[in-house]
């Protein structure tokens, strides 16, 4: 009998035992990884470095449109501050300068140029250690003669006591409670054109009798006091009632005059007309010794005060100020005319 052939004597080749499993040696050889499981988990990497850069960029964007909606919060209510709320006051300089308080519209209480703002404004002027003198600019056509003469009053206070002086400037109008203001001044300038004086006083009204018994209408007005319905415009008026009314007007007239000629003094080239309501023009105003000098305030503030720098010292009223003044006029609007249509009136 012929010997068995020997295997060849081959390293990649293994000696098979007769009945051994060859799944279970494949399972026994480590396996290879797998390309489908590495390529899987380079994608959930991606993945996860987008989802976070999203978040972050998220985040950044929720911060800035905070900080944008906070800045510009901070923006409007600036703006409301200003506009609303801040005091319109000019502020106060150690430099030589001119001082100007304006006086402009009707002259009452609650107005621009109400004596509450006026003497605030001017006593800041004179108090001012930068200021070399006081201007009023002027441009009213009067208003209010108890308005007028506490302006009139505290003028010739501050002059004594700050020893500055004071001068108006006329601008297009300055009659009746204007001129009783500016007749306390040292100096009063004026434009050619302007309209000065108005010495007098009035006191206007309707009345609607004759009209009331032509349609039938009875006016029912209840009084305690016989007086109490003085100048009621829907009930007759009496010659007594007459009298009376022209007797106050007269006093306060002689006021006016009064006031006129302690301030002007042997300035005054009187005459019979002077007080008598007229009014006259710039130039016929200094003939006339109801002013000084034709002149404008960059005038008075360049060749007489020497201080060509001029600072505003008028007080107004803020946005918000005007807005409680306009609502509170707007609910007593009625009674409010009603009642200053019976007051006296220089103008």
């Amino acid at each position: 009998m012929s010997s068995p052939i020997p295997p060849e004597n081959n390293d990649s080749q293994q000696p098979v035992t007769p009945g051994a499993d060859l799944w279970s040696k494949a399972a026994a050889t480590p396996a290879a990884p797998a390309p489908a499981a590495n390529a899987a988990g380079w994608e959930r990497d991606v993945l996860e470095k987008l989802v976070f850069a999203s978040l972050g960029e998220q985040r950044a964007a929720r911060r800035w449109r905070l900080y944008s909606r906070l800045l510009w919060t901070a923006v409007v209510l600036l703006v409301l501050w200003v506009v609303f709320f801040k005091d319109t006051t000019a502020k106060t300089s150690t430099s030589p300068h001119t001082a100007v308080v304006e006086i402009k519209g009707e002259i009452a209480s609650g107005s621009d140029a109400s004596a509450e703002f006026v003497v605030a404004a001017m006593r800041s002027a004179f108090e001012d250690s930068g200021s070399r003198a006081v201007v009023l600019l002027i441009n009213s056509p009067g208003g209010s003669p108890v308005q007028a003469g506490i302006i009139n009053d505290e003028m010739t206070r501050l002059k004594a006591k700050y020893n500055k002086p004071l001068y108006a400037v006329v601008e297009e109008s300055c009659a009746s409670a204007a001129y009783y203001i500016a007749a306390a001044a040292d100096e009063i300038f004026v434009d050619k054109a302007s309209i000065v004086g108005s010495i007098g006083v009035l006191m206007d009204g309707f009345g609607f009798t004759g009209v009331m018994e032509k349609v039938g209408v009875e006016r029912r007005l209840l009084t305690a006091g016989e007086n109490k319905g003085f100048l009621d415009p829907f009930s007759p008026m009496s010659e007594r009632q007459k009298e009376y009314a022209h007797t106050m007007l007269e006093q306060i007239h002689q006021q006016f005059i009064g006031v006129v000629k302690k301030g002007r003094g042997e300035k005054l080239r009187e005459t019979p007309e002077m007080f008598s309501g007229l009014f006259w023009t710039g130039q016929q105003a200094v003939e006339m010794g109801l002013a000084d000098k034709l002149g404008s305030l960059d005038y008075v503030a360049r060749e007489v005060v020497k201080a060509d720098e001029v600072i505003d010292y008028t007080r107004r009223d803020n946005m918000a100020e005007r807005l409680a003044k306009k609502f509170g006029a707007a609910i007593g609007a009625g009674s409010v005319q009603a009642v200053q249509g019976l007051m006296p009136s220089i103008r």
